[in-house]
């Protein structure tokens, strides 16, 4: 993810916020409201104020299923950490700070594949019922958007032999890389 990272960093300088403000490889802990701190992957902290924070994540094969339940569990945790801790006032006011959800997905023959749910008591959303883990993925993500937990989600797909090339899939428009770094340079313009 460190390329992503690196990609992140250059959209926020090239919108205007001095790299000063921009930690990415150390000082990445903020304070949880209901843990001590969290360590994110990207910060731009300026004048004391905390104007973005991104998790950037990936998954490869073969354990989609423990790792899609862990992922998701972590990336609503963090955003209601984070969340609560602002409106408790961790990180001195003011307008509320881009929280940002990046993941990219091994795109294979079982991350495509459908997966059977356990209904043994209650029915399941129906956009779960033969889901891939690559779309309950998706899905994931935009939900977090819909119940804006992130103020924005960018999910991209990649076999491994080609992602090294640069080579990738979007599978959901609305969670497309190109809006993903709109939103973000829209909102640290805001701070210049």
């Amino acid at each position: 993810m460190n390329g992503f990272i690196t990609l992140f960093k250059d959209l926020i300088v090239n919108a205007g916020i001095d790299k000063d403000y921009i930690h990415e490889k150390k000082s990445l802990e903020l304070p949880g409201f209901f843990r001590p701190t969290k360590e994110w992957d990207l910060l731009v902290i300026k004048n004391g104020q905390l104007i973005v924070a991104i998790e950037a994540k990936s998954q490869v094969g073969p354990s989609f299923g423990n790792n899609f339940n862990n992922r998701t569990e972590e990336a609503m945790g963090s955003a209601l950490d984070l969340w609560t801790a602002f409106r408790e006032g961790a990180f001195n006011g003011g307008a509320q700070p881009f929280l940002g959800y990046f993941f990219m997905l091994e795109d294979c023959q079982a991350s495509n594949r459908p997966v059977k749910v356990r209904e043994p008591h209650f029915k399941v959303f129906p956009e779960f019922v033969g889901a891939s883990y690559m779309k309950r993925y998706e899905l994931f993500c935009q939900k977090l958007i819909l119940e804006r937990h992130y103020t924005a989600s960018s999910f991209i797909t990649s076999a491994s032999e080609l992602g090294i090339e640069g080579i990738y899939n979007e599978p959901a428009n609305d969670l497309s890389f190109k809006n993903f770094a709109k939103s973000l340079i829209s909102h640290v313009g805001i701070f210049v």
